[in-house]
């Protein structure tokens, strides 16, 4: 029997003909809210799946879930040991999206040293006076500090290094790399000029990035989240802020998304806001989708995924 996989109307092209070539069958889906994959019920083997969280009562109503293929790498709406235990795969695309982060990583790393969102806004403004108020700074000399040291953080920090910067990094086991030093969490604060999260959610992590950290930074250092946004306790950071603590932010994730509207994070011109962005090109997109899709024909055809996060008995 010809196996059926949910995937959301919009999903890269790429990615549907990869199953398509591969024999599956697409059940294409307008968003996937957990009352619209209730209603398919045992005809859903597979999902290609996005940011929605996936409650464990949605493995009764899909019988016949073999895989939840995540499109990026992030899987923190999803519980991968509780998937397990329902027969479950959880998959990511590690490799697919790495490189493209750490450029928007660096890409906001420049921006927050040179005020260019700030400029822009207040040239619009037509104050000219701002670029004499409101001076950047250089990179070179300066101190990154790369929180999470995985294939982006690394790639962050291969990339910074053509910058002239002192690299420092924070993780749980030490890498090999000419590119940083390994540092604990109150040194990488202590030291940078910019603070970057490049890490997982964990019970160790979630809001890592609380008082007291902010509390034990570089004063006038800038904070930078492409991670995720449960790093980060959103208070904290509006008080660091507002105490000129920190100099300048540039967010791309954040405790509820999208930002709602009556957010204080608007309020400041220092903050870059972006709206998850920091993989969203062409070319990562695609290589996303057909690094999901793969992983969801491999399990369908009695395969072991590649990039699993769980270990299905």
């Amino acid at each position: 029997m010809t196996k059926r996989v949910v995937v959301p109307e919009n999903w890269q092209q790429s990615g549907k003909n990869y199953l398509t070539d591969h024999g599956m069958t697409l059940i294409e889906v307008p968003n996937e809210h957990a009352n619209t994959l209730r209603q398919l019920g045992d005809r859903v083997d597979g999902i290609v799946y996005m940011l929605d969280p996936f409650t464990e009562d949605l493995y009764q109503a899909l019988p016949n879930l073999k895989v939840i293929a995540r499109h990026g790498v992030g899987y923190d709406n999803i519980d991968p040991q509780v998937a397990a235990k329902h027969g479950v795969y959880v998959t990511i695309t590690p490799q697919a999206n790495a490189s493209t982060v750490a450029e928007t990583t660096l890409a906001d790393i420049l921006a927050v040293s040179k005020n260019l969102f700030q400029d822009s806004q207040h040239m619009r403004q037509g104050d000219s006076n701002y670029p004499q108020t409101h001076r950047g700074f250089d990179l070179e000399g300066k101190t990154l500090g790369i929180f999470g040291f995985g294939r982006i953080g690394q790639l962050v920090a291969q990339k910074a290094s053509a910058l002239g910067m002192t690299i420092l990094y924070t993780n749980p086991h030490p890498r090999e790399t000419t590119f940083a030093k390994q540092v604990t969490f109150d040194e990488l604060l202590q030291q940078s000029d910019i603070v970057t999260l490049h890490a997982a959610v964990t019970p160790d992590t979630r809001k890592i990035m609380n008082q007291q950290a902010f509390a034990k930074m570089k004063p006038g250092a800038s904070l930078i989240n492409l991670g995720r946004g449960a790093l980060v306790d959103e208070t904290a950071l509006i008080d660091a802020l507002n105490s000129k603590r920190l100099r300048a932010a540039a967010l791309d994730v954040f405790d509820e998304e999208p930002l709602p509207l009556d957010s204080p994070l608007y309020q400041f011109d220092n903050i870059l806001l972006t709206p998850h962005i920091a993989s969203n090109t062409t070319e990562s997109m695609n290589r996303m989708a057909i690094g999901a899709a793969s992983e969801v024909v491999r399990v369908l055809s009695g395969e072991q995924p590649q990039w699993a996060v769980n270990k299905v008995q």
